[in-house]
């Protein structure tokens, strides 16, 4: 067989691959994304036995916070997964768990602003104004939205390079929440502070990822042969 018919019988399996993460891995992670809303949704209905416990409020409050956070740093993670495994598929899941942090981030605050706060908006400014956990929650959630709004191709496409500097928001994103997180315990920081354990590891290859870029060739080289030793 010549290279080009190697070539060529591989694009039928390529294209067998992309509908299968099209049409079947996509749709099961997207429900397994949404199994914590859902199990939020039964519980305040009362479906299926259900409960949520003695504060229902508390535990949305943190069961979206948290999710939020998950989804942040899954989001993260994409990039150094396919740089480790060099496989390209986790790119195509890395705009569905962003969507995702901002889907739970949304919960978040509904669920805040309506039935922790009855849905008085001066009770939310007095709270924006005077707890500073409640300032950095309020903030990273407004720089969420312009990344949601320009999660598509044809917002990608259409601000080029623009896109990229403005979607690195999500590390400054990352950063407020878990340190919205941090300020909000009282007590117990040790979940907090795994999440900024983990943010640090994150931002640490970022920033290893981008001084490796701006070296010269040979540098690069001589750093891979030392790793390699």
């Amino acid at each position: 067989m010549t290279l080009r018919q190697g070539r060529d019988g591989d694009a039928p399996a390529g294209a067998a691959r992309l509908r299968a993460i099209r049409w079947v891995l996509k749709p099961l992670v997207f429900v397994a994304c949404l199994v914590p809303a859902l199990h939020l949704t039964a519980g305040a209905f009362g479906f299926i036995g259900i409960s949520l416990g003695a504060d229902p409020v508390a535990l949305m409050l943190h069961t979206c916070g948290r999710w939020t956070l998950n989804f942040l740093m899954i989001t993260l993670c994409m990039t150094p997964l396919r740089d480790f495994t060099h496989l390209s598929i986790w790119l195509r899941f890395r705009r569905m768990f962003g969507l995702f942090a901002f889907f739970y981030v949304l919960l978040h605050f509904t669920v805040y602003l309506l039935l922790d706060q009855a849905g008085k908006l001066g009770a939310l400014w007095e709270d924006i104004v005077k707890r500073p956990y409640i300032t950095l929650g309020m903030s990273a959630l407004l720089m969420l939205i312009p990344l949601a709004a320009t999660s598509t191709a044809k917002a990608q496409r259409r601000l080029k390079l623009r896109w990229t500097r403005l979607h690195r928001l999500i590390y400054l994103i990352a950063v407020l929440g878990v340190w919205h997180f941090w300020w909000q315990v009282k007590k117990d920081i040790r979940e907090p502070l795994l999440y900024a354990f983990g943010l640090t590891l994150l931002l640490g290859y970022r920033l290893w990822k981008q001084r490796k870029s701006f070296m010269p060739r040979d540098r690069v080289a001589r750093v891979a042969r030392t790793d390699a030793s």
